[in-house]
């Protein structure tokens, strides 16, 4: 007789993981994976909590690597802080989090802004989560801090190739590259080429274009394809990995996957917004395609979105993000509507305050798809990303007496179809880009550290504010080890 007792036994569950997928039951413990066991042998164990998942498929906790949360913005004010955002993301599923940390263009300090998106953060989350470095001012002093963020447990920053506050000319992308890998520091990067859409934007604009629906023409696929093709040129000069965010563009994926097949160390980076909508969708009546604003744009079409499908299939986007990016729509103050002026009752595009809401919905919209294998749909929306981001196996696996209990449980018979609305999400946003899509399926529960912090129907939100905690991360485990450049061989 099994005499073990486990604070919660979730009990003959279709377990998936990024390798597998079997019936198992799996005991809880002190926030861990205690055991994974035959389905229904732990069914005579003692436990304070027993959840029957026959029937349902058990997931590791979905890992959100791209959410922006109480970010000080040129134009507007994100919406979401890191209680709203993250209560958002475990009602959707998500037990993990990556946020970022902005660097002030005025202040050479990296930890400055580290310290500011902590204390932001501190007894706020219900879910966990870690910040990215978001570098502005690429100087001696912020690179020399890489190895401190090391110490506190960061081990990822994102630069820019576009916008006037955050672009960095191909030199200091290089030194940025080249501390990243010293410093064992994954390197994130915005692919879209600053020059050129500055040159569109004018060209629009002197034309009386101005409609939201004239920010995809502002950034025409060719505008992310040659930046791609410039950071992987520089990443290969370099001799250190990247991973390009928020890819949109088949032509940009097209060369991602090149260099992918001639061996070179190019991850990437896809989110839903890329594989439900389309350039219609900044198309709408008056101001309303302004809710779809975000960059780089939703693309032509459908063939384009079949494209995006393929490379999350084929390998060639590593990770499934949300690039959650909120805005309230009705605010004419910090929202989307500061666009518009008793002039342009239109709004202009470029004051269009950029990002679309996605934390909740990202998982929900990708599984009810069903253009994923279960094992598929697993890697791309925790195993890479904690992998990624040096948070493997504590997250994104299943893995007894190591990792975390981060569970997200679907019963994927017990709904009718349903639509998804705005008015049953948790986010501080006024609209979602998603309303009245149909889905089918919905996380019952959600698991952080083997406390139920969703329940679907039987109150909802039933985590507490302040258990998210700061996830210390280690160096990319998808990220050959790097050392000091040897400049004699060229």
């Amino acid at each position: 007789m099994l005499t073990t007792s486990f604070d919660c036994i979730v009990l003959d569950g279709t377990v998936v993981t990024a390798a597998d997928v079997g019936r198992y039951d799996i005991g809880i413990k002190d926030g861990k994976i205690a055991i994974l066991a035959p389905a229904r042998s732990l069914a005579i164990a003692r436990a304070s909590r027993v959840i029957d998942a026959e029937g349902a498929y058990v997931m590791p906790g979905g890992i959100d690597a791209h959410v922006h949360l109480a970010e000080p913005r040129g134009q507007g004010q994100a919406s979401d802080n890191f209680t709203t955002g993250t209560r958002s993301a475990i009602a959707g599923g998500t037990t993990s989090i990556i946020a970022f940390a902005p660097q002030d263009k005025f202040d050479p300090s990296l930890i400055k802004a580290l310290e500011e998106a902590q204390k932001k953060a501190a007894n706020a989350a219900y879910c966990d989560y870690s910040v990215h470095l978001m570098i502005s001012d690429p100087n001696r002093q912020a690179l020399d801090e890489f190895s401190i963020l090391r110490e506190r447990g960061v081990s990822s920053a994102k630069i820019f190739m576009t916008y006037e506050t955050m672009q960095l000319r191909d030199s200091q992308i290089m030194d940025v590259l080249m501390q990243g890998r010293i410093d064992g520091v994954t390197i994130l990067v915005h692919a879209e080429n600053g020059e050129m859409l500055t040159w569109m934007t004018e060209q629009l604009e002197s034309r009386m274009l101005l409609e939201p629906k004239y920010h995809a023409a502002s950034r025409p696929q060719v505008l992310e394809s040659e930046a791609t093709i410039r950071a992987i040129t520089l990443s290969q000069f370099i001799e250190t990995p990247i991973l390009i965010v928020h890819v949109s563009s088949p032509l940009a994926a097209s060369t991602i996957r090149t260099a992918q097949t001639d061996g070179y160390p190019i991850f990437a980076e896809t989110c839903p917004q890329y594989l439900f909508l389309t350039r219609k969708d900044l198309d709408k009546l008056g101001f309303e395609g302004a809710k779809c604003v975000c960059s780089p744009p939703p693309r032509e079409g459908e063939d384009d979105l079949e494209s995006i499908w393929t490379g999350l299939q084929n390998g060639t986007f590593t990770i499934l993000s949300s690039d959650h990016s909120p805005y309230v729509y009705d605010d004419d103050v910090n929202g989307k509507k500061i666009a518009i002026t008793g002039d342009e009752p239109l709004g202009r595009f470029r004051n269009v305050p950029n990002g679309c809401p996605g934390v909740e919905t990202r998982l929900p919209l990708v599984w009810n798809a069903n253009r994923l294998t279960p094992q598929k749909f697993v890697e791309v929306t925790s195993t890479n990303p904690a992998k990624m981001y040096g948070l493997y196996p504590q997250k994104g696996s299943i893995i007894p007496g190591i990792s975390d209990a981060d569970l997200t449980i679907w019963y994927p018979s017990a709904l009718e179809p349903f639509p998804i609305t705005n008015s049953a999400l948790h986010h501080n946003v006024d609209y979602t880009p998603y309303e009245g899509r149909m889905i089918t399926q919905w996380p019952r529960y959600t698991l952080l550290r083997g406390e139920v912090v969703w329940d679907r129907d039987n109150g909802g939100i039933v985590g507490q504010k302040g258990y998210g905690k700061f996830l210390k991360r280690g160096r990319s485990a998808l990220c050959r080890d790097q050392s000091e450049l040897d400049f004699t061989k060229f």
